[in-house]
């Protein structure tokens, strides 16, 4: 129940409605009764209900504070029983009531509670009788001002009246529990109560919804506002879009929400049973009797175009999808669209941008949190509050970090800790090795959905071998492999699966990174053999080590972070940040490296041989002969023997940090390589003899110290980048490099002072 105390004087000037009902109605007839039956079954229904209970003195004028409750409310239910019309301050209620229904979209449910329709659109019986008198006390006034007054409301009152008879209400002539029913299920479907939920708590995206409702308020223009939210799975397109449309759909004439349209629209079927969702929700009419898309699209491009909607498409990824929902004819003036996808391209081939129907498109693209309120949101889904407990917050802000301000995932792993016999610390094991399944089930969509099998192909390797690296290096070695179409990085971009920097280089979300190489692991999970691309180092090793080499094998990844030339080296700083070292005490390393050598010598003398467990990788060249398809092959700090011929012919990228030779032997097949990285090495020359290499655009010999010469261009005719940085014993650079390498971009000679 709400007191008048409740209603402030500035609340007829808020666009903000306070009430979903206000019960107008004769208390001496149906206060404890109807009236009170229908109140408790407003209340169950969670329909908030302005309820004023004060006994009312015949003669008073209607208090300031229930106009303003009228105005307030969207909606009014007026019990018309016997003795209605004798209140005075019943007929002023009618009346405020029927002219808010005339200036807004107020709307009226009356119920004809033990009387004829007809005697109060003609005010007979009761109603005449209680009209009469209150003529007759208008005579009896001497008060020429009070008279005309009252002369006025009589008329404003007989209109009232008539006006409200003439509606469609309920009548209440038998069981009144069945009738309370009906009346709350009409007001619930007329008030659209179903798109009424608890609006969302947002962390983190004040920014968003200040730029969204920004768009929502600019009526600068008549036109129809298009608005994208795009950006990767998981990250808050549809949180923001669900808070946004609940906050807002009340100032529209009509509204909907529809949500999860991709997963939703699996066939013809599925999307017109949205359609239909559509159809009820913007009150069109005979929607129930369609049977095709077709027919549902032309109906819901006639509604739209007749009244103001405010519609939101979210998780929409198909443009015929698109075109299905929203035709091609146009919205009425002042309508608002949002559409989330996580193709920020997707309004590129919809038809309706393709008409002349005037259309102001934005997109707003979705990023994610920052530390801060990572950590509050880690925080709500772990412990309920928004500060972490102290001994938790240094693991809690490991888990921060891998996350990345991805909503989902900070969700997910809080909720593992809440709900699971887990510690930070088992939480924190288990990230990088595999990725949670809940995380992994959103993300993953967007891989599925990807246009084709080319584009899945293409992030998949980019995943697992190209972040971090410069987009021109790895579209070019990718397009040599058959695996990069023109289109393809920006098929990526426009999907939120990658970014790409001011300086070229390629970004992914490390759990797009952790997915993509779920995917190639998913390919056989117990056989890494029969998989595209190998990168983990222990299965490299057995792989390589046991010559279980296959045609399946398109790459491979072996880096022997730790050891060079035999010998325990701490790893720098520098390596320890990339690769997720954390920085040790030196003790701890002297305990490490004691440990080491003792496990070392217990195999050793125990016999036991373990490739997991060696010290170095060392491998026959042998092991890479069955990979024929091999194209990518990335052997860091590794020692081999055996003859260099033994590499696949096809390789494009290949990169050996830490090789061991002093030249490259010239039985290494290398015609096909674009890209080749022999940084770090010990080479004293690149090659006893000139090679013709027709298709290398890349040479990187930065750091190899005791090189002090580089020619023979005239074999690397599409050269395009040469690294030569820091190669501090240089003192020459065939200046053949001028005309035999027409393509040379790109010559870095940074910190050669020789």
């Amino acid at each position: 129940m709400v007191v008048l105390t409740e209603i402030s004087e500035d609340s007829s000037s808020s666009l903000t409605y306070k009430f979903d009902v206000f019960l107008s109605f004769r208390g001496e007839d149906t206060r404890n009764n109807f009236t009170d039956h229908l109140l408790k079954a407003l209340q169950e229904a969670t329909i908030e209900t302005f309820f004023d209970d004060a006994e009312i003195q015949i003669g008073e004028f209607l208090k300031p504070e229930l106009e303003n409750a009228i105005k307030a409310s969207r909606s009014s239910i007026i019990v018309l029983s016997k003795n209605y019309a004798s209140s005075t301050w019943c007929l002023d209620e009618l009346a405020h009531i029927m002219e808010q229904k005339r200036t807004s979209k107020h709307n009226v449910f009356p119920i004809f509670y033990h009387v004829n329709p007809s005697d109060v659109r003609k005010q007979r019986n009761s109603f005449g009788d209680a009209m009469a008198d209150h003529k007759q006390r208008m005579e009896r006034e001497s008060d020429e001002k009070k008279r005309s007054e009252l002369v006025k409301k009589i008329e404003k009152w007989k209109k009232a009246l008539t006006e409200v008879a003439d509606m469609k209400g309920k009548e209440a002539n038998g069981r009144e529990t069945k009738l309370i029913e009906e009346i709350v299920k009409d007001i619930c479907s007329r008030l659209e109560l179903h798109k009424r939920s608890e609006i969302p708590k947002l962390i983190g995206m004040e920014s968003s919804v200040r730029t969204i409702t920004s768009f929502l308020n600019d009526a600068s223009s008549h036109t129809t506002d298009v608005l994208t939210i795009w950006g990767l799975a998981g990250i808050g397109k549809t949180h923001l879009a669900d808070y946004i449309f609940k906050s807002h759909y009340l100032e529209f004439e009509s509204s909907c929400f529809l949500e999860d349209i991709e997963r939703r629209c699996t066939s013809q079927k599925r999307l017109l049973k949205l359609q239909k969702q559509l159809l009820k929700d913007i009150q069109a009419t005979s929607w129930m009797d369609i049977d095709n898309v077709k027919a549902a699209t032309s109906m819901i491009e006639n509604s739209l175009f007749r009244k103001r909607t405010f519609l939101v498409l979210d998780g929409i990824n198909d443009s015929e999808h698109l075109d299905a929902l929203i035709g091609t004819k146009g919205l009425h003036p002042g309508s608002k669209i949002i559409i989330t996808s996580k193709n920020g391209s997707l309004t590129e081939k919809c038809k309706l941008f393709e008409t002349q129907v005037p259309l102001k498109h934005t997109k707003h693209l979705l990023h994610g949190l920052n530390d801060k309120d990572s950590l509050q949101l880690l925080t709500c889904h772990a412990f309920g509050c928004h500060e972490p407990n102290v001994g938790d917050k240094k693991e809690m802000k490991k888990v921060v970090q891998y996350c990345k301000g991805h909503p989902l995932a900070l969700k997910v792993l809080g909720s593992s800790f809440c709900s699971e016999d887990a510690t930070w610390e088992d939480i924190l094991e288990s990230l990088g090795k595999e990725i949670n399944p809940d995380i992994k089930k959103v993300l993953e969509i967007s891989y599925d959905t990807l246009p084709s099998e080319k584009d899945k192909e293409l992030f998949k390797y980019i995943a697992c071998l190209f972040v971090r690296e410069d987009r021109k290096f790895t579209e070019d070695i990718l397009k040599a492999c058959g695996i990069c179409k023109p289109s393809g990085i920006k098929v990526l971009i426009n999907r939120c699966l990658l970014t790409v920097r001011s300086s070229g280089e390629l970004m992914m979300h490390q759990l797009l990174q952790d997915m993509g190489r779920d995917v190639v692991r998913q390919e056989s999970p117990n056989k890494p053999w029969e998989r595209s691309i190998l990168l983990n180092h222990e299965e490299c090793l057995d792989v390589l080590q046991n010559k279980q080499g296959t045609t399946i094998i398109q790459g491979l990844v072996l880096v022997m972070r730790t050891f060079e030339n035999d010998t325990w080296k701490e790893p720098s700083s520098v390596n320890m940040k990339r690769f997720g070292f954390r920085s040790l005490p030196s003790f701890i390393w002297v305990h490490i490296l004691l440990l080491s050598v003792l496990w070392w010598l217990f195999h050793l003398f125990s016999g036991i041989r373990s490739s997991s467990r060696k010290t170095k990788g060392d491998f026959e060249t042998l092991a890479l002969s069955e990979m024929r398809n091999l194209k990518l092959l990335q052997l860091n700090y590794v020692q081999l023997s055996g003859s260099y011929k033994n590499f696949p012919h096809g390789i494009r990228w290949l990169c050996m940090h830490g090789f061991p030779l002093s030249y490259i032997p010239s039985d290494l097949q290398m015609e096909n390589l674009v890209a080749l990285d022999l940084s770090n090495s010990k080479l004293l020359q690149l090659w006893k003899k000139p090679k013709l290499l027709r298709s290398l655009k890349f040479l990187n010999l930065g750091n190899c110290h005791e090189l002090d010469r580089v020619g023979h261009f005239s074999g690397l005719p599409l050269l395009e980048r040469l690294t030569l940085a820091r190669c501090t014993s240089l003192i020459e650079v065939c200046e053949s490099i001028g005309t035999c390498c027409q393509k040379l971009e790109i010559l870095d000679l940074t910190e050669c002072n020789k």
